[in-house]
């Protein structure tokens, strides 16, 4: 266990905007090789990405931008009708190499130091539950991460976010695609948060949508599609939502 905060600054951080609180925190997974190689671009200069903290595999977190400052980790962005992320939010890059480079389960060392990292900034920070979030939330369209291997159920068990109770899987089977049907679905997305917009039958965007969100609320299976388990799931985070 490390209990030491490592300050290692990104020179990629300026100032928020006035008049923004800070009220999200969007947690990401590295997506590269290593953590060093992470790390490294997290502080270059010519990549213009940062995040506030890195947390690796072994427990050890890093501190690249204070978080009185804004860094760039969420990108364009959408989360309760609030856009562009950054002014708002604190982000957490999270060591994994993801997807694209053998995505693997999180070592309960690194999750660890990751619940007692959330912990402090929700104790400094007046961020909702509904408000903590995957970066895959914030962008379906463009991200996966920290993806359907993290333990969001552990981290709500602990009060970093939320995750419904006792909604059994009622599996892959009854998938809605008429536009009445899922209608009922947009509206809870949106009451959850999430930017989907539009009305009619299953389309691209609706798609990557109900994926994001079984990435994070139901991991079971992601396959984008408004089955009976994703639809009580949803139903579920949505009553959590208020």
């Amino acid at each position: 266990m490390h209990d030491a905060i490592i300050d290692s600054p990104s020179p990629n951080c300026r100032e928020r905007d006035p008049g923004s609180v800070i009220d999200t925190l969007v947690l990401h997974y590295t997506g590269m090789q290593t953590g060093q190689a992470a790390l490294d671009r997290l502080r270059d200069p010519d990549a213009a990405v940062s995040s506030h903290y890195l947390v690796e595999e072994d427990g050890r977190v890093f501190r690249l931008v204070p978080e009185a400052l804004r860094a760039s980790h969420a990108g364009i962005s959408v989360w309760r009708g609030r856009s562009m992320l950054n002014d708002t939010s604190i982000g957490i890059e999270i060591v994994n190499p993801g997807h694209e480079w053998g995505y693997r389960p999180f070592p309960a060392v690194q999750i660890d130091a990751l619940r007692r990292l959330c912990l402090g900034i929700l104790s400094r920070h007046a961020i909702p539950p509904i408000r903590v979030v995957a970066h895959s939330d914030i962008a379906p369209d463009r991200k996966q991460d920290p993806g359907e291997l993290f333990p969001w159920p552990g981290l709500a068990d602990a009060g970093i976010g939320v995750f419904p109770e006792g909604v059994a899987d009622a599996g892959t089977d009854d998938v809605v695609a008429d536009a009445l049907s899922l209608e009922a679905v947009r509206q809870d997305l949106r009451r959850i948060g999430y930017d989907i917009a539009g009305n009619g039958s299953l389309d691209e965007p609706l798609g990557l949508t109900l994926a994001a969100f079984q990435r994070h609320w139901r991991q079971e299976t992601i396959n984008g599609q408004a089955d009976a388990g994703t639809r009580a799931r949803i139903a579920a985070v949505a009553g959590l939502s208020s």
